[in-house]
């Protein structure tokens, strides 16, 4: 039995459940989020076989063929975390994480071994809301900027026209560019990405149009350049903007006529590219300075898009963070966490000037810095930890949203009014199902449980 009440108070605080079984696999003890998990009281739980509490899942199966604890062996064995759904008494589905560590002998914590349980409900519904059309290739968003974008995307794919397209660094240019040819009929054949910014002139000619033998010194063989590697696919042309006027006038002539010329050859060779441009600068102004074409810059926006800034877009970043975390998980470079609501506050915070890109490599040294199963605020770039929390913007008080339940920083008065009402609008809404509140409002459900009880409201154990 776990008699530290230290100890105690502390995994009651715990947002994943815990079980701790001794080598028989009775359960010793178990945590208040545990008990929430899986529908029963703590009493109801405290001494039964683990299988038992489980049962039905392949999981208990598994234990209760074999005698001892798969899960334990599995541990042992690198896998570390099994995914199972437990059918609750009161009937409900609950989908789960679940993973175990042998725990060191202590005389006060008499158990062998601690279950960790995970809830996998908001998860899953991410999950299931990606293959709803939040999702466009490498694309992910349910704002409605991004909705737009993603209609502008189809709707685009399936004109043969130029595209431009525009946006800040790192916003995902070239995942829409990606999109385009994906979605488009030309998805069987070759996508080409030029980044014409990280070539120098003399380079950038040949590496687009290719070059004869002899054209220069140290040409000893012919080349083909990226628009005949493109041909019968898309080309992009990635930063746009950073192309040499008098390059400009010979992509201008294959936009016209869709032939080439290859450096130190007079014959010209038929292409049949779809060409993408996209740039992050301003290319009217660049026009207007004589530093842009301006038949170049029409002849390539016949369909302009735009992508938003993830500041824009905020409402994206859970769904955004999940995806993320998903690639790392898939790559094998990190472990199975999940981000705790201050980190999800810092990353509402935060003004993204590097965007998406900049989302990424935030994840990535969260990954690298995390000591638990938690991504915490203290382990996320320091300019992050450093945002200031939002201000709501002056006016007419805005509509209950999810986002404002992490954006009222106000006065602590008008903070708890505001929120109280948030909350109660989202529980109506819910029939009074406190879990589906919670993931309305986007916040776990030990933290809207403290919430109730801070306010007053219902019964928070329930």
């Amino acid at each position: 039995m776990i008699t530290l009440p230290a100890f105690r108070q502390f995994l009651d605080n715990l947002e994943e459940g815990v079980l701790f079984l001794d080598q028989e696999r009775h359960v010793v003890a178990i945590n208040e989020a545990a008990s929430h998990m899986l529908g029963q009281q703590h009493d109801n739980i405290l001494n039964k076989l683990c299988p038992s509490i489980f049962q039905g899942t392949a999981c208990a199966r598994s234990c209760e063929k074999r005698g001892h604890c798969t899960l334990m062996n599995n541990a042992v064995q690198g896998k570390k975390v099994q995914d199972l759904v437990v059918n609750r008494p009161d009937g409900a589905l609950v989908p789960l994480r679940m993973w175990a560590m042998v725990l060191p002998s202590d005389e006060q914590i008499e158990s062998y071994c601690a279950v960790v349980l995970r809830d996998r409900t908001q998860e899953m519904l991410l999950e299931e809301a990606a293959s709803n059309r939040m999702q466009l290739g490498g694309l992910v968003g349910n704002s409605a900027v991004m909705k737009e974008l993603f209609r502008q995307i189809l709707r685009a794919a399936a004109s043969e026209a130029s595209i431009l397209i525009t946006g800040e660094s790192g916003s995902g240019k070239e995942l829409v560019a990606r999109a385009l040819h994906e979605n488009s009929s030309r998805a069987k054949g070759p996508y080409v990405r030029v980044h014409c910014a990280a070539l120098p002139e003399q380079l950038l000619e040949g590496e687009l149009f290719g070059h004869a033998r002899g054209a220069f010194t140290g040409a000893a063989t012919a080349r083909e350049g990226r628009f005949e590697a493109a041909h019968g696919g898309t080309l992009l042309l990635d930063e746009i903007g950073e192309v040499p006027l008098n390059i400009q006038v010979k992509l201008l002539r294959v936009l016209q006529e869709r032939e080439i010329e290859r450096l130190g050859e007079n014959q010209a060779r038929k292409v049949d590219v779809r060409i993408i441009a996209a740039t992050h600068r301003d290319l009217p102004a660049m026009v207007n300075r004589g530093e842009f074409r301006a038949d170049l810059y029409y002849r390539l926006r016949v369909l302009p898009l735009h992508v938003p800034a993830l500041r824009d877009r905020k409402e994206d970043l859970p769904l955004l963070v999940s995806s993320m975390l998903a690639n790392i998980l898939a790559r094998g470079k990190g472990h199975d966490v999940q981000i705790s609501s201050e980190a999800m506050d810092a990353f509402r915070a935060y003004r993204w000037p590097g965007n998406v890109r900049e989302l990424a490599n935030a994840l990535e040294y969260a990954m690298v810095h995390v000591d638990g199963t938690t991504v915490q605020l203290r382990h996320l770039p320091p300019e992050i930890q450093e945002a200031k929390p939002l201000v709501a913007d002056s006016g007419a008080a805005p509509a209950p949203t999810p986002e404002l339940v992490q954006r009222y920083y106000r006065a602590p008065a008008q903070q708890d009014v505001q929120e109280k009402e948030i909350i109660l609008n989202a529980l109506k809404e819910t029939g009074g199902n406190k879990a589906a509140a919670a993931g309305k409002l986007g916040m776990s459900r030990t933290t809207l449980w403290k919430k109730l009880k801070q306010y007053g409201i219902d019964n928070p154990s329930e």
